[in-house]
């Protein structure tokens, strides 16, 4: 038997992250997940995954501590070797993250400094580290966020992060190409989830409001961007690279 492919997804214990591992594993890849504290949660998602069929395995990561990746990836060759039996993975997603609200002016230092480190160091030295494990001819998925096209008071520090990773994976995706990694980039819109407090899921006056403004008349759901991700991490996609992917339902055009 083949062995499948395997998709390492950072923040994949909940939320979008958690949909885009399943939907993943439902393409028939396996997959390794990572979770910052909440053990419990990310061990569900591998019971799931491997109700599918599929091979799953969680570790635990803290992007806002670079001085762990070392580690982590030693971790991550040990569970390779002794659950996957390889030495690969063939596709990264770096989805984990978290949401701060604050007008430019109220922005504080420690929020800025906390933002740069999960939603830009983080993914930048996460993927130069992955380079050994990540075989060629895989790919990888960044993710943005339609806040880095459209403009929303209140997401300045956030936003301006994800347009550094659009930029980022264009650059990935020149340099990387001779390796026959394809990179590209997933902009999610306003989603129903316990991100950033889960606002958009529980205040219904916003989530009217952001539907009014949406060409296919609705807030976006995990499902509506799982499958995207997973389409990513495909045979399928591998002529897509250095591409902007939008995923709103046409929100503010």
């Amino acid at each position: 038997m083949a062995q499948s492919k395997i998709a390492l997804i950072t923040g994949g214990s909940r939320g979008l992250g958690k949909n885009m591992a399943i939907a993943i594993a439902k393409k028939g890849l396996d997959v390794i997940l990572t979770y910052n504290s909440k053990k419990e949660d990310a061990d569900a998602v591998v019971a799931e995954i491997e109700s599918l069929g599929q091979k799953a395995a969680a570790l635990q990561l803290s992007v806002d501590n670079t001085d762990g990746f070392d580690a982590f990836f030693e971790q991550l060759s040990a569970t390779l070797s002794q659950t996957f039996g390889t030495d690969k993975i063939d596709y990264l997603v770096n989805n984990a993250g978290v949401g701060i609200h604050a007008a430019f002016a109220d922005t504080t230092i420690k929020d800025f400094d906390a933002l740069v480190n999960i939603h830009f160091k983080a993914p930048f030295f996460i993927t130069q580290k992955a380079l050994p494990v990540l075989a060629n001819g895989g790919g990888i998925i960044n993710i943005s966020s339609g806040l880095a096209r459209f403009a929303t008071p209140g997401y300045a520090a956030y936003a301006s992060m994800k347009g550094g990773m659009e930029v980022l994976t264009r650059y990935q995706a020149k340099e990387l190409g001779a390796r026959g990694i394809n990179v590209n980039i997933v902009a999610p819109g306003a989603i129903e989830t316990d991100f950033g407090g889960g606002v958009v899921r529980d205040n219904a006056q916003l989530n009217a409001g952001i539907a009014s403004q949406t060409a296919l008349g609705r807030v976006g759901l995990p499902d509506d961007i799982g499958g995207v991700v997973a389409f990513l991490c495909t045979d399928d996609a591998k002529w897509i690279t250095a591409q902007r992917i939008e995923v709103s339902g046409g929100m503010f055009i």
